[in-house]
């Protein structure tokens, strides 16, 4: 293990139910389990884990919950939905996980069941807020990439929408509008300002693609937290994905001048956002095929591309971290397709959503077996 590798810490979202429908019982799963906690809408559960450096570590931090809870669910009769919307015919009604909360109360009747939706977010430990607010300013702007590979949403109520990941079509970014931030103080401010004049409930209502992440924010931060990807059921992608992002900023902290988009682009801060916010659309709807706007200097390229040059761009910084293992998983991706192709193809030869998602229920068991 590198002794200068960057603590990772993740909260995965999961969808429980049976092979045909979705079921909620996460009010149930939080009594039992420690570790696991209620989502708003009962049929999908939260379990988070400690933060690691060994990717060794971090593989049975995120495959043993699963375990446990699968074991529990089987004995009645249920199992672990590996997709991130409710893929399944459902009806519209909000199932609360928790009656008695008001902020869920706030969530149900200005959002609805749009939030119910199953995701992985990859939290990256960096205590230095110079360094933090960089890396956060560039894994926002290739936020769009990690997306791309992760995409497992192209189904939503048993019926093939046009997108790679609908869940992040149909989240509700909160706020609408989100700066890039120069420093922390710019970080704070904000905040401030959009829980006084409401469009934040409180702290925790910062839905965008990335935000600073700490123990007592906006005060206190200590990690980067990527929000954007669909569930990613194949534990070792994700620690590919993991691994890509943590190289891409330990390779940030080596050229600052040349990779923090506040010097090293041509655009102002207000364009990147813009263009941040069409390449996730651009790439919810089609992911490693979307064409997207380089944050850099402006040019069209292909997501698949960009992904490819990034990965020989880090091939140094992942020799000397000894990490080039753990990006395997994101060459299959681009040889491959990603989940949400792979789906959509079995769709296209004839097979149904219900058939789809029994086969991806059944690998994803099957995979944690032998994993074992």
């Amino acid at each position: 293990m590198i002794i200068d590798n960057l603590y990772k810490g993740f909260e995965v979202e999961l969808f429980t139910g049976s092979l045909n429908s979705h079921i909620g019982v996460s009010d149930e799963i939080e009594k039992i389990f420690s570790n696991f906690v209620k989502e708003p809408d009962r049929r999908n559960v939260e379990y988070i884990t400690s933060p690691v450096k060994d990717y060794k570590v971090i593989f049975n931090e995120l495959l043993t919950p699963r375990i446990n809870l699968r074991k529990w669910l089987i004995n009645r009769g249920l199992t672990i939905i590996p997709s991130s919307t409710l893929c399944f015919t459902h009806n519209s009604r909000f199932q609360r996980s928790d009656v008695d909360n008001i902020y869920h109360q706030f969530i149900q009747d200005n959002y609805g069941i749009s939030i119910a939706t199953s995701s992985v977010h990859i939290n990256i430990g960096i205590d230095n807020l110079e360094k933090l607010f960089a890396a956060i300013r560039l894994v926002r702007c290739e936020a769009a990439l990690y997306l791309s590979i992760s995409a497992s949403s192209p189904f939503l109520n048993n019926a093939i929408t046009n997108n790679h990941s609908q869940r992040w079509m149909q989240f509700p970014k909160t706020p609408k509008e989100v700066p890039f931030f120069i420093n922390h103080e710019s970080y704070i401010k904000w905040i401030k300002m959009n829980i006084a004049n409401g469009n934040m409930q409180n702290i925790r209502h910062f839905w965008s693609s990335i935000r600073p992440n700490g123990p007592e924010r906006p005060l206190i931060l200590d990690r980067l937290e990527l929000r954007i990807c669909d569930f990613v059921s194949d534990i070792n992608l994700l620690l590919g994905i993991t691994a890509l992002i943590e190289l891409r900023i330990l390779n940030l902290f080596e050229n600052i001048k040349m990779l923090d988009p506040l010097t090293a682009s041509i655009f102002s801060l207000d364009e990147l956002s813009n263009i941040c916010d069409q390449n996730e659309i651009k790439a919810a709807k089609n992911s490693l095929n979307a064409k997207l706007i380089h944050w850099k200097d402006g040019r069209t390229i292909i997501c698949s591309e960009w992904i490819e040059n990034l990965l020989a761009d880090l091939s140094l910084t992942a020799e000397k971290f000894n990490m080039n293992h753990l990006l395997k998983p994101i060459y299959r991706v681009l040889e491959e397709g990603n989940q949400s192709m792979k789906w959509i193809k079995q769709y296209e030869k004839g097979l149904s959503i219900e058939e789809i998602m029994k086969i991806a229920i059944y690998d994803m068991e099957k995979s944690e077996k032998e994993s074992i």
